[in-house]
């Protein structure tokens, strides 16, 4: 339980913004500060999401009754060790997911051992905000905690209030790092996957997207990922990942926190309702 603790102390702090919180950093590369920022995989206008994912569910369908009986169903879920594990999973970027992968990867994953996996990551992540922005902007969906109060597990903010909803940013980088992930040990792609999975769903369980927000995300990251495929680029690099990961899998595992690996199997054991 060590690493959530750690994670939550994080964000008590933090204001919940979830728009530009999970931004990867722009101003340096975040292997080597020294060097410039990295350019995104994919050129601009080469993966256009909003053509791709349909419209969110309109008002008064069945489609619109289960997501809000779902963002109903999970408030019941605060104070309870799935609310705990949302709660970690807030935290986004390269550095954090990569060690929400250690219980499925079985090995802490520290990001100093692992340079060309972060590297990796972190492009990537430019290509995800720009495959989220712009379907954000374009449904300008509201999020499921505006308007009322019952209880998410970030803080309230005008901020978070006013960002788009659809699809899930979390959600997206989650599924497209798992598959990323997934490509890069594929001996261990069952539990990165199903980590990919409940990473997202913490955003149900958290009251700030609705289903089809984490639905649509996932597509995006698999969108995401298939176009990713094509660069040559980003080969070479998931290339010069999977060699690096094997070699730390091979050696002694440093054994993830317990009680973290028991939260994660436990909510893959229980699904949402």
């Amino acid at each position: 339980m060590t690493r959530l603790f750690l994670v939550l102390a994080a964000l008590a702090g933090a204001t919940g913004t979830l728009a530009r919180e999970a931004a990867p950093p722009v101003a340096a590369d975040p292997v080597m500060p020294q060097a410039p920022a990295r350019k995104p995989y994919l050129g601009e206008g080469a993966l256009d999401t909003t053509v791709i994912l349909p419209p969110p569910p309109a008002s008064g369908t069945e489609a619109d009754a289960g997501d809000r009986l779902t963002f109903a169903g999970t408030r019941a879920l605060k104070g309870t060790p799935r609310w705990t594990l949302a709660t970690a999973d807030v935290a986004g970027g390269a550095s954090h997911l990569l060690a929400d992968f250690s219980c499925a990867l079985g090995t802490r994953l520290d990001p100093a051992r692992l340079p060309a996996v972060m590297g990796l990551l972190e492009r990537a992540r430019l290509d995800v905000v720009a495959a989220v922005d712009r379907p954000k902007a374009h449904f300008a969906r509201v999020r499921p905690h505006v308007g009322n109060d019952l209880p998410i597990c970030v803080e309230r903010s005008e901020r978070l209030a006013k960002s788009n909803s659809y699809p899930s940013g979390h959600a997206t980088e989650g599924w497209t790092y798992a598959l990323i992930l997934a490509a890069a040990a594929p001996a261990q792609a069952t539990a990165i996957l199903r980590r990919g999975r409940i990473y997202g769903e913490s955003r149900l369980v958290c009251g700030v997207h609705w289903r089809s927000d984490v639905e649509a995300g996932r597509t995006t990251g698999a969108a995401l990922f298939a176009a990713l495929q094509g660069d040559a680029a980003f080969r070479a690099d998931l290339d010069r990942a999977r060699a690096e990961l094997a070699q730390v899998l091979s050696g002694p595992p440093v054994t993830p926190d317990a009680a973290t690996c028991a939260a994660e199997a436990a909510a893959a054991a229980n699904p949402l309702p």
